[in-house]
């Protein structure tokens, strides 16, 4: 999110035309949300994005591929333009509006992209000095220092939850935890590569719900899927269980999914809402619009260092609740 670039902007040039018609919704919609464009700074005219590229196959005319920046204010481009509804790219069709097949880089599909890259990079830039170092006798630095106490942090948990076997499920873990904690971190940063809202966007997360779910159901022992399908209960019961077992392995990973997606979100729509009660104070007066301007500015700091605890949090929880869903799959 640009929240800090937002609140160096309100304090500095308040713009008291957009006070009188500002909309709290329309602002965080538009920042919390998936774009075709990655805004920089600035605001109308001087506004500075990185207009991504738009790539959608028509039902008629086939695939088409341009700069988001033609779909500008609601203009229309080879026959597509901007849903005002859903802020998807839309075909117009004898006056209709019809969703084409649409496999853009937006801003979302981006910061994916950059994130995995720069945990590839971290991660065998940490590795490099483990193979130029002799680490029996030779204490970490650098990189390798900040990122031991936390492999080995995912390492120990995974055996302890998981068991003997536990080795061959910590690369997933540490990959989801790292993955994680870097997109929760780069969601606070107020400049690109950051601001972007990635794990709170419900899409990202159920995939990662989805992988521990594959785990634990597709290296299930056959004590787990005994449990499931026939587990050792009276037998009035038998046929009660399994509807009720199979039920809680598919919550399981919607858990998994809105946990991180709605304590994301809701950090993230708290600090803009803060930000938002100095354009809301304007019309109030200088004294009060002055002074609510310090307070926001103040708890939105604040909310901002609780987010970076609340980003390690949910990594931990998220990978914690992983391994130990794994673990209940391997008992014996």
């Amino acid at each position: 999110m640009r929240r800090l670039a937002l609140i160096l902007l309100l304090i500095l040039c308040p713009l008291a035309a957009a006070a009188e018609d500002f909309e709290v919704s329309e602002i965080i919609f538009e920042h919390i949300g998936d774009s075709y464009e990655w805004h920089l700074w600035g605001a109308g005219e001087r506004a500075v994005a990185i207009h991504l590229p738009v790539i959608v196959r028509s039902k008629t005319s086939g695939w088409h591929v341009f700069s988001s920046k033609h779909l500008e204010a609601g203009e229309e481009y080879e026959g597509f333009r901007i849903s005002r509804e859903s802020g998807k790219v839309v075909e117009i069709v004898d006056g209709q509006e019809v969703k084409p097949f649409d496999i853009s880089i937006t801003k979302n599909v981006l910061s994916l992209i950059l994130s995995s890259i720069l945990l590839a990079v971290l991660v065998l830039l940490a590795a490099r000095w483990y193979r130029r170092h002799d680490v029996e006798n030779e204490a970490p630095s650098g990189l390798a220092a900040l990122l031991e106490p936390l492999v080995l942090m995912v390492h120990n948990m995974a055996k302890e939850n998981i068991g003997e076997d536990y080795k061959r499920y910590s690369p997933f873990l540490c990959t989801a935890f790292f993955f994680i904690l870097l997109n929760n971190f780069l969601g606070i940063v107020p400049f690109f590569p950051g601001g972007a809202n990635l794990t709170g966007n419900i899409a990202v997360t159920m995939v990662l719900a989805l992988c521990t779910f594959l785990t634990v159901n597709l290296f299930g022992t056959k004590h787990y899927y005994k449990e499931i399908f026939w587990p050792d209960v009276p037998a009035f019961l038998k046929p009660i269980m399994p509807v009720i077992e199979v039920f809680s392995a598919l919550v399981k990973p919607i858990s998994l999914t809105i946990r991180l997606f709605a304590n994301m979100l809701a950090g993230h729509i708290l600090i803009l809402s803060l930000v938002c009660i100095i354009f809301i104070m304007y019309k109030f007066g200088p004294v009060l619009f002055g002074s609510m301007t310090v307070i926001s500015v103040l708890f939105g700091l604040f909310m901002d260092l609780l987010e970076c605890l609340v980003a390690f949090i949910q990594a931990y929880v998220f990978t914690m609740l992983s391994s130990i869903y794994i673990g209940l799959s391997r008992e014996k």
